[in-house]
């Protein structure tokens, strides 16, 4: 058995495996110092004044409330593959200017452009074309836009993948097991992480999507250097 049959999920069921997860969700990142404020920090880093923002795999609304928080008057559109993680979702309190639409990145039917900003969090490295999917967030933002990505990158870093081995090993997959009785999501979140592109190569993919002006920046917290928020611009 290879490393990602026993530790990790085919992407392509990723989306389901949320479904099962999705009412323990919230108070398992909620346990999660930082999740929350980083998210704000990435959406305050998008750097977006105009009124169209997308949230592109909102899981249960944590990154859509980071876009709110910084963008209050904004009409916002937010969906995700999961249809129970958007069911949590929707159940929180929201202003009308909210949307929220059930669809897979690979497809983002229902969603019309142009925005202003995307914030996607936690998202690119559960897709089978990262690259692809980017050049179609980048197709939906008007000449200008912001995107910005919020996502784990660990493989430039010796130091960052010792941490997350350490807190993965001794805190969120055992806790994830004690929550919800099964830590294959977890494992999953391990393995995925550890796979996925370095910050340098993360860069490179924005690039090759078409973005220019591209940053990143790191998170406070137990997170620096795990945790990256990469921003670009729609030519």
């Amino acid at each position: 058995m290879n490393a990602m049959a026993r530790d990790g999920l085919p992407r392509a069921v990723v989306p389901s495996a949320f479904d099962a997860e999705a009412r323990w969700y919230d108070r398992l990142v909620g346990a999660n110092p930082g999740y929350h404020e980083h998210l704000r920090l990435s959406a305050r880093r998008l750097g977006v004044a105009g009124p169209r923002l997308l949230d592109a795999g909102c899981g249960t609304g944590a990154s859509t409330a980071a876009l709110l928080s910084v963008a209050p008057d904004a009409r916002i559109t937010a969906f995700d593959a999961s249809r129970e993680m958007l069911t949590r979702a929707r159940a929180k309190e929201w202003p009308s200017s909210v949307e929220f639409v059930h669809t897979p990145v690979e497809e983002m039917t229902g969603v019309e452009g142009p925005f202003d900003g995307i914030l996607t969090a936690y998202l690119l490295r559960n897709l089978t074309d990262p690259t692809g999917q980017l050049r179609r967030l980048r197709a939906l933002l008007r000449p200008g836009g912001r995107i910005a990505v919020h996502e784990y990158s660990v493989r430039d870093s010796r130091r960052a993948r010792w941490i997350w081995n350490a807190v993965c090993a001794g805190v969120i997959v055992p806790l994830g097991k004690v929550v919800t009785g099964d830590a294959t999501l977890y494992r999953h979140l391990r393995r995925s992480v550890l796979e996925f592109d370095g910050i340098g190569a993360l860069g490179r993919r924005l690039a090759d999507a078409g973005f220019i002006d591209i940053r990143t920046e790191t998170v406070p917290g137990w997170q620096r250097g795990i945790v990256h928020t990469v921003t670009g611009t729609a030519p």
